[in-house]
């Protein structure tokens, strides 16, 4: 027998007509094939509210309805809470779902103010694994500049990483097992969050452990759409967006549409004309505190993450963050945020780009045998994790020699795309990288000796050297062998955003008449905490189709062509596997 997927909302007496509204969407749309129990979790419900539910049960044999009074509930786990007034609100109320039903492993919560239009069902079966939770990027984080450096620089969360709350997956087995409700009573004492408060201990709880679902299962209707309309599953009608108190909110239809099916439609329409101006006003106010609260949590020096976590972290890390954020703004995409190495001139008479002679050959094969020793050992001791790779039919495809473009984030990322061609299996054709003319000639020690020996390119400020350069990339081409190239010509530590490209890279393939193979590597942190005090990052490497040269099209014309084909694919892989769109604070800062 199938058990039923269970369904958690949670209200007080004044938004029951709101969670009905959910209710029914949620039934209407939800596969026959399960059974539902719809839970909701109260404290002062009489049954006059309950009884509005009783048709949306009669009329539906695969629905069950229960009201669950969680203040007796929480008496049993009341020793627990350091501070009452947390538990006696029903914002609250999800974090004690795993522990009042022990007989869960996976529930669904949603808040009451959502209209339900995919099939639940589809969401329940995510598999979770080992993750507490599935949820949405929460957009206000993303999307709003002072909230996204809230998530950042109070929580210490990215804020394209921070989660909505209003609709969790619930990994309840997880949970107990990694004693969230604990966690949170640990919390409470050492810090309040003000800003989005439960919200906020259930994304610093769940660090690292949440799996990111489509945005659709999720749509925040205010906020810039990340998805079409056929792929939203859930409406979220978050602050001032909600239909019942304004008119014409963005995406407002879904929830009219089953507002009319409920028997409080008419209570609906009448609180909608009787919501005053004072109340509108009132709203207007509150997002401005809310603002205001946050400026002022950033602005703290004891806040969360000067107290608890930048201690715990390297400080030329979190200097280089803070590097990022500020060359972002500054439009400096193309410049490196970490000091390389003082640099000398190239020379022509120092490099033979394709080695023959037996000493240099001796060389490349020391060298490789070292990096695979390296690389073997960094895999080894997880300090540098490869989730995934996907698209390696596109890599194999290849039947000639190509230009591989990729995001640059990490001084290792190159070693991930060496294991991806080593994946393709594309036996006698050789994999080259395309480095700086300073970690040629400067870089000193180990990384150094792999630098000049790993089948590296090394560019150069001397014109010979380059013309060297250019017609030893060319043999290669010709003779059918990959070379790595980063277009967006500077390296930002984990930094997820594909930056504005360079034509370099493409000019190459226009002038040689080869393809591009364009790879994206997204990141999550993963449950390794490094030496530095961050997560290390679990790598996904998608690799896209070839970006081939139109023989119709002039050189200019191809170089464009490509560049912007490669650019294009790498925003549709960033916002599909984060769920936000691409937006630079720059351009941001320009529109306004």
């Amino acid at each position: 027998m199938i058990k039923p997927i269970h369904v958690f909302y949670a209200c007080d007496a004044n938004f029951v007509k709101y969670t009905l509204v959910s209710m029914t969407s949620l039934v209407e749309n939800a596969s026959k094939k399960y059974n539902y129990h719809l839970h909701v979790l109260c404290a002062d419900i009489g049954e006059k509210e309950k009884n509005i539910f009783s048709s949306l049960e009669s009329e539906n044999d695969n629905v069950k309805i229960s009201f669950d009074d969680v203040s007796g509930r929480i008496e049993l786990i009341s020793s627990k809470l350091p501070i009452r007034d947390y538990y006696t609100k029903s914002t609250y109320f999800r974090f004690f779902i795993p522990e009042m039903y022990p007989e869960l492993d996976k529930a669904i919560y949603i808040d009451s103010d959502t209209v339900v239009v995919g099939d639940i069902s589809q969401m329940y079966n995510t598999p979770l694994m080992k993750w507490l939770v599935g949820a949405c990027v929460e957009q206000v984080m993303a999307q709003i500049p002072v909230f996204g450096d809230y998530a950042e620089k109070v929580l210490g969360i990215s804020r394209y990483k921070y989660f909505n709350a209003g609709v969790l997956l619930l990994n309840c087995k997880q949970m107990r097992k990694d004693r969230v409700f604990d966690q949170f009573c640990a919390l409470i004492p050492k810090y309040r969050f003000i800003v989005a408060q439960d919200q906020d201990y259930l994304n610093i709880i769940c660090r690292g452990k949440v799996r990111h679902l489509h945005p659709g299962w999720n749509f925040e209707t205010i906020m810039r759409p990340l998805c079409r309309n056929g792929e939203i599953k859930i409406y979220h009608y978050i602050m001032v967006g909600k239909p019942w108190h304004y008119s014409d909110v963005p995406h407002e239809g879904p929830f009219w549409k089953y507002a009319k099916k409920t028997p409080v439609y008419d209570e609906i329409v009448k609180e909608k004309e009787n919501y005053t101006d004072e109340e509108k006003a009132r709203d207007s106010d509150g997002a401005t505190a809310l603002t205001n609260k946050a400026l002022d949590e950033i602005a703290k020096k004891d806040n969360y993450f000067n107290v608890f976590l930048k201690g715990t972290l390297a400080p030329d890390r979190v200097a280089i963050q803070e590097k990022i954020v500020r060359y972002e703004k500054e439009g400096r995409f193309d410049e490196d945020v970490e000091n390389d190495p003082p640099s000398r001139t190239l020379m022509p008479d120092e490099i033979e780009y394709i080695r023959t002679d037996s000493v240099s050959k001796l060389k490349t094969t020391v060298a490789f045998l070292s990096a695979r020793v390296f690389l073997k050992n960094i895999m080894r001791k997880q300090k540098m994790i490869i989730k995934e790779i996907r698209g390696i039919e596109n890599f194999r495809s290849l039947e000639s020699g190509a230009i591989i473009t990729c995001n640059h984030f990490n001084a290792f990322d190159s070693f991930a795309i060496q294991l991806a061609y080593q994946a393709a299996k594309k036996r006698g054709r050789k994999f080259y990288r395309i480095i700086r003319e300073g970690n040629y000639t400067s870089f000193p020690g180990f990384y150094g000796f792999l630098m000049r020996n790993c089948d590296t390119l090394p560019l150069s400020s001397n014109l010979k050297t380059m013309q060297k350069f250019s017609l030893a990339v060319a043999e290669l081409l010709k003779e059918g062998n990959y070379i790595l190239i980063y277009p967006e010509q500077s390296m930002w530590w984990n930094y997820k955003k594909p930056k504005p490209l360079k034509t370099g890279g493409f000019g190459i393939a226009a002038r040689n008449n080869v393809p591009v193979l364009p790879c994206f590597i997204t990141m999550k942190d993963s449950d390794v905490k490094g030496d530095d005090g961050y997560y290390v990052q679990e790598y996904t490497i998608h690799i896209s189709p070839p970006i081939y040269p139109d023989p119709e099209k002039k050189y200019n014309e191809n170089v464009k062509m490509m560049l912007d084909t490669n650019f294009a694919v790498w925003k549709r892989i960033y916002e599909d596997e984060y769920g936000i769109p691409l937006v630079y604070e720059t351009e941001e800062k320009k529109e306004k």
